[in-house]
């Protein structure tokens, strides 16, 4: 019945019942919408993440697409929707949207997706690209200088630098090697005077001792000598090397004796990498040190080639190098093609090893083991670095050095007990 108010006939508005609805979810990875249209596409009710209150990253959250789904459907719910269809479009919380739109006691007729899609589908995936390393060329001038010209490709644009700046300073800098660097003689006044017999100075014997090439797997110091009788010429084979040390050329000259004299000198072997300048101090001893090269490269450059392959440009990087004999480039297959990385130094020194059981202690270092610290520098003090070293040594010898005790002799054995499916 109509009421009379202020001079007008009005009628009273009824709500309109909808039984069947269509839900829209939008989801993104920020944010949810949610509007609810009946089947002729008039919009109810709308909800979003914002209008609930959330703010921030708490908008990508499910709780907050829960939460906007229960707004939008509480205010259909007085209409009597039973029945409804969902529509789901994007990336984001869909089917936390979907959980709630089922709690809320909706009978779902259907889900689809409609997130958009390309016309053409997916993109296909590109093609993957296989680094191959190559020998160009090697040529062997000498024992003592290989050279060898290298290629990597395919890289993209800009990549070929990097690489070749990066592997020129490891090559140069990080490859260790075994070198002379001290020459010890109680003959020998000083390192510019002239022996009897000797038809070189020591100034030039000590030059001579600079350009061995040694190769070796050595960590630390060794000492090693010479002792021969003249008249003779004393050459790179005289000298009375440990096993795990090789001259790459034996006929290297170090000086000619004229007269029949002794010729003793003792020599210090030390592994390490880059190089040494030696010292202007003098030494008691009469101990004379040597400029030492640990490097076993003596030289690398890298140019670089551009060409264009479809529509992208690509590069190959070239690389040479020269070494002094201790790494072998004279590949028999210049046309050798591997998947990176290639171009590993351990696997020549591995070719070259011929003493597997020693190389494996030698690889174990006592900073792997559970050592305490007074015993850990006790053994470094005593020049004992590797498993091969400790085993060199046998209980009496460690006794005998400085804070030892009978109870750090026990923890090493027990260590070794542990470890002797090495030895």
């Amino acid at each position: 019945m109509g009421s009379c108010k202020n001079g007008r006939i009005g009628s009273r508005k009824h709500a309109r019942k909808i039984p069947k609805g269509v839900i829209h979810v939008q989801a993104s990875f920020n944010n949810t919408i949610v509007t609810v249209t009946d089947v002729r596409g008039w919009v109810i009710s709308c909800s979003s993440t914002g209008t609930c209150g959330f703010k921030g990253t708490r908008r990508g959250k499910s709780f907050a697409a829960q939460t906007t789904i229960a707004n939008a459907i509480l205010r259909v719910a007085d209409q009597g929707m039973e029945r409804a269809e969902v529509m789901i479009k994007g990336p984001g919380l869909g089917d936390a949207a979907l959980r709630a739109i089922r709690r809320s006691g909706i009978l779902l007729k259907f889900i689809q997706d409609v997130t958009p899609m390309p016309h053409n589908g997916y993109r296909s995936p590109k093609n993957r690209r296989t680094l191959r390393w190559k020998c160009v060329e090697s040529r062997v001038y000498s024992k003592r200088l290989y050279y060898g010209r290298f290629s990597l490709s395919p890289l993209m644009k800009g990549q070929a630098d990097t690489i070749g700046i990066a592997m020129r300073r490891v090559l140069l800098g990080e490859i260790e090697g075994t070198c002379i660097t001290r020459a010890k003689s109680e003959k020998i006044p000083h390192d510019y005077s002239t022996l009897i017999g000797i038809q070189e100075s020591v100034h030039k014997i000590l030059m001579n001792l600079k350009e061995i090439v040694l190769r070796s797997n050595l960590y630390g110091t060794r000492e090693t000598s010479i002792f021969v009788k003249g008249p003779r010429y004393v050459t790179a084979q005289d000298i009375l090397l440990p096993p795990s040390v090789e001259i790459v050329d034996n006929t290297q000259h170090i000086a000619n004796l004229t007269e029949p004299i002794n010729f003793y000198i003792g020599l210090q072997i030390v592994g390490n990498h880059r190089y040494r300048i030696k010292t202007l101090t003098k030494f008691q001893d009469r101990s004379y040190p040597i400029d030492a090269v640990f490097m076993s490269v003596r030289n690398v450059n890298h140019s670089i080639h551009s060409y264009v392959n479809g529509n992208e440009k690509q590069e190959i990087l070239f690389l040479e190098i020269w070494t002094n004999g201790k790494e072998n480039l004279n590949f028999e297959n210049n046309q050798h093609k591997v998947n990176l990385p290639p171009f590993t130094f351990d696997d020549l020194f591995e070719k070259r090893r011929k003493n597997k059981k020693e190389i494996a202690l030698k690889s174990i270092f006592i900073d792997q083991f559970e050592l305490s610290p007074m015993i850990y520098n006790c053994l470094k003090r005593s020049n004992i670095h590797t498993l091969f070293d400790l085993l060199n040594n046998s209980q009496e010898d460690l006794m005998k050095m400085e804070h030892f005790r009978v109870e750090d002799v026990k923890d090493i054995l027990d260590i070794l007990e542990i470890e002797k499916h090495f030895t």
